[in-house]
């Protein structure tokens, strides 16, 4: 998807026609520029009547009065200016963005009365806008012509947005960055919302591979590459599938050469009907979301190669697809990992700890990292723990749990650490190999945490359950889309605050 909005930032703009949007923080007596877009003082008298305060993300919207050079006119709220996070500047730019309407050319007033707003701020609030643009109909034929009425299809029009602050320099350059976080974010949703026929794990393979055009590098293992490497664990969970399975490693040497990496590992099963585990058929189509972290790996890969970060990063997904094929695995199968440990497969829809398990015994042996940090949609059972909210966080450093539930608050992809410990391991121990791959339903999103552990040695690590967050989450400002590409601005904040040099 290609953003629908041309977003600039100027000192100063000459409004001649399109949409005006002002800003009002609560308790301002006026709102940005309204001395330009409303010479006659209507904005006043309408907000009166309207009993506009300001509060956030109100909406005053009001057909421009005689004399102004705008045809149109939006008021936004944006709350106490003391109480405004950079995550309400987002907010506040996603709820610009829905009072857009047919509108084509559209001028922001910035720099609210009585509000010290940053270009940090006006670049925030632009990004707000560019993730609330997203749409995906790729497959839509009848997306409406101008009168609305559905017939033929047409590309909508790219709306000419001028931000008009006196922080235009400092937001032009912040811009930059976060306009490669946009990128990586609807890249992520984009792999999220694209239906498994299309997407398989060689589909998917090619959508990493395409990141070399940003400098990344691309490799990507094919099955026989797997089998040489003894990655049985996650070859069981493809051997149903006619589609043959994949693992992409990305690399991004933005840091000194001596700086260890860090990395990212996504669980990317493109279809996961279960297995001879078979789930329920309502609701299976949702399980062509079930690559959710590898998405978001390779959207973060993306925005750290496009806004040229000063790190060096390696992300690896394992790109499989579960079906019940006369081939499958079956429910009682043992299976031999990359690590040389043996695993029970008592379910075979419990199969995301198995591929993840080579993929982070392969990353640890190969790259050595500072940390590994996995994402994956890989329990129902978080989902019911936390809802669509959080995201689950299991980790073995507390150093590193610390930087995540801080970067989750920073973006709002919120974190809630959850227990590890021995007594959980007692729950996947099996009688015939060194583990099981399900513990039950007790503990169910723990005890797949505990299975992953036993894969990355004493790396500091961290797993990321995101089965809530990474589709079909609560639409918002800023997403109304249901792949919602969590995890990319969470890690982009991370290695931000922490990892670049």
């Amino acid at each position: 998807m290609s953003s629908k909005f041309d977003i600039s930032f100027a000192k100063d703009h000459r409004i001649s026609g399109g949409l005006a949007v002002l800003l009002h923080s609560q308790g301002a007596e006026a709102a940005a520029g309204a001395e330009v877009a409303d010479p006659e003082g209507v904005i006043a008298r309408a907000a009166k009547i309207g009993k506009f305060t300001g509060k956030a993300r109100a909406v005053l919207d009001i057909l421009a009065p005689h004399g102004s050079p705008a045809d149109r006119i939006v008021v936004l709220g944006l709350g106490k200016t003391a109480e405004i996070t950079a995550h309400d500047w987002l907010r506040a730019g996603g709820a610009a963005a829905g009072t857009f309407k047919s509108a084509e050319k559209v001028t922001v007033f910035f720099d609210a009365p009585g509000l010290d707003a940053s270009g940090k701020a006006a670049a925030d609030f632009a990004l707000g806008m560019l993730l609330r643009s997203y749409d995906f109909d790729a497959y839509k034929t009848r997306k409406g012509d101008d009168n609305g009425n559905g017939n033929g299809k047409s590309e909508p029009k790219e709306v000419k947005v001028t931000i008009v602050t006196a922080e235009a320099s400092a937001a032009r350059k912040a811009f930059a960055d976060n306009e490669a976080i946009a990128q990586g974010v609807v890249l992520a949703r984009d792999l999220v919302n694209e239906p498994a026929n299309v997407l398989g794990p060689e589909e998917f393979a090619d959508k990493a591979k395409a990141l070399e055009a940003l400098g990344v590098e691309v490799d990507i293992l094919t099955e026989k590459d797997m089998k040489k490497l003894g990655m049985g664990a996650l070859l069981g969970v493809a051997q149903g599938s006619v589609r043959p399975p994949r693992l992409a490693v990305m690399q991004w040497k933005g840091g000194k050469h001596k700086d260890k990496p860090i990395a990212f590992v996504g669980k990317g099963v493109v279809f996961d009907t279960g297995g001879i585990s078979i789930k329920p058929a309502a609701g299976m189509e949702e399980m062509k979301g079930d690559m959710g972290g590898a998405a978001a790996v390779t959207g973060l890969m993306h925005t750290l190669a496009a806004r040229k970060a000063k790190v060096n990063a390696v992300g690896v997904i394992g790109l499989v697809e579960n079906m019940p094929d006369g081939n499958a695995q079956r429910p009682g199968d043992i299976v031999t990992s990359m690590s040389g440990q043996t695993i029970e497969v008592i379910n075979t829809d419990a199969e995301g700890r198995l591929v993840l398990a080579d993929a982070l015994w392969y990353c640890n042996d190969r790259f050595k990292p500072a940390f590994m940090i996995n994402l994956a949609t890989l329990t129902g059972a978080i989902t019911v723990a936390l809802g669509n909210l959080h995201a689950g966080l299991f980790s073995n450093d507390d150093t590193l749990s610390e930087q995540l539930l801080a970067a989750g608050l920073a973006t709002n992809e919120r974190l809630w650490r959850m227990p590890l410990g021995k007594d959980y391991d007692k729950l996947i121990d099996s009688k015939f190999a060194d583990m099981k791959n399900t513990g039950g339903r007790q503990a169910g999103s723990i005890t797949a945490a505990q299975f992953l552990k036993r894969f990355v040695q004493e790396t500091p690590w961290a797993h990321l359950d995101i089965a809530g967050t990474a589709m079909g989450s609560p639409s918002d400002e800023i997403n109304r889309s249901w792949g919602s590409g969590f995890g990319v601005r969470l890690l982009d904040e991370l290695v931000r605050a922490h990892y670049e040099a």
